[in-house]
């Protein structure tokens, strides 16, 4: 009997899914969740411009989606006053991370991120060989000066910055970052990861001309457009990147419904405005329900807040699986010390009346 040939490096990595989602849970659980707080999803929904596009597409889902993204293309570009050679549309960031890794990292080839910050960009530089070199966080941030240090010590071809961060839903000035641009040395791409920054204060996103080959912003349908389940992403950059994605990407991988949601999503900047104060609501009820409990609330410039828990991981660790028991579905940081929180997403009214009602109880049981 035989078997397929495997290549070295696929032979060296796990079997493994960055993320244990909640279907996942509630199929171990045997019952749904009451309130899905864990994943950084839009509770609040998308555009209903975009959910009516997206039905008058299903019934011409018999055809591909138009694999050059041309109209969706033009539109961001319009959107961010850039040209359509500077963008690039692909199945969410996850995706088009995948895309950049296999341009850019070959076996052997070192890669700078923080420690503690998105896994899903880990295990794609993995997957092409990459060697990953972590900084830590910085007052629960991710820190330019240390990981572009760390680059440049390193030779790094790819560093990977989140602003806002995820897990900790931190930022910094978008200006403060292209300051710190100064020290990225030279030949290293800087992958600035903005899913969240139609969520964040003004100013948070980056303003640099779209021609600077030094970076490369991702962005994201799946947050403040509430478009998760559809995976649309893009990314702005200079033209030569752009173009060279098209070696790699799957050109037929965007669902065509999903590109018609997307275009609607985005002309609709009136339900985008409603999200980002529901969001505003949210955290701040979020943050209320920790100070209710004795917890701290981190600032958030993101769709969740970390908690602080004021112990270490392992009691935080006991205070989201007394909350998965109850029926509540968060997650937590993976990494010291950030992982002394746990993260709840924004969610509806009464997501967090959940929320609220089952977090004394999960503390009772995790202080034993």
């Amino acid at each position: 009997m035989t078997s397929p040939r495997y290549t070295p490096l696929a032979q060296s990595l796990p079997a493994t899914v960055p993320f244990v989602g909640p279907e996942t849970q509630e199929r171990q659980r045997g019952a749904p969740f009451l309130a899905r707080l864990g994943a950084n999803e839009n509770g609040f929904g998308p555009s209903p411009r975009a959910i009516a596009a997206m039905r008058a597409a299903a019934a011409d889902i018999w055809m591909y989606g138009d694999p050059e993204n041309h109209d969706l293309r033009h539109a961001l570009a319009a959107f961010h006053n850039v040209t359509p050679a500077h963008v690039v549309v692909g199945e969410g960031i996850d995706g088009l991370l995948g895309y950049l890794v296999r341009l850019i990292v070959g076996p052997g080839d070192a890669v700078v991120t923080s420690d503690g910050a998105y896994p899903t960009f880990n295990y794609h530089v993995a997957g092409f060989g990459g060697v990953l070199h972590k900084v830590p966080y910085v007052a629960d941030r991710e820190d330019p000066a240390s990981l572009f240090a760390k680059a440049a010590e390193v030779d790094a071809k790819l560093v990977y910055l989140a602003n806002p961060d995820n897990p900790m839903g931190s930022w910094h000035k978008g200006a403060d970052i292209v300051a710190a641009m100064r020290d990225l040395p030279a030949g290293c791409l800087l992958v600035l990861d903005e899913a969240y920054a139609e969520c964040a204060p003004a100013g948070t996103a980056v303003s640099i001309a779209p021609d600077d080959a030094r970076l490369i912003r991702m962005r994201t349908f799946s947050k403040a457009y509430g478009m998760a389940g559809a995976r649309v992403g893009y990314a702005l950059g200079a033209p030569d990147l752009i173009a060279a994605f098209d070696k790699v990407r799957n050109h037929f991988g965007m669902n065509r419904a999903a590109q018609a949601g997307a275009l609607a999503a985005l002309a609709d900047t009136g339900w985008l405005t409603h999200v980002r104060q529901e969001i505003d609501t949210a955290r701040a009820r979020i943050a209320g329900i920790a100070r209710e409990n004795g917890l701290t609330p981190l600032p958030s410039a993101a769709n969740f807040v970390a908690i602080d828990c004021g112990r270490d991981a392992a009691f935080a660790q006991s205070v989201l699986q007394h909350l998965t028991t109850l029926g509540i579905f968060v997650r937590m940081p993976f990494a010291a010390p950030q992982n002394r929180c746990i993260r709840v997403s924004c969610g509806a009214s009464a997501d967090l009346d959940a929320f609220a009602a089952a977090l004394p109880q999960a503390l009772a049981n995790a202080r034993g």
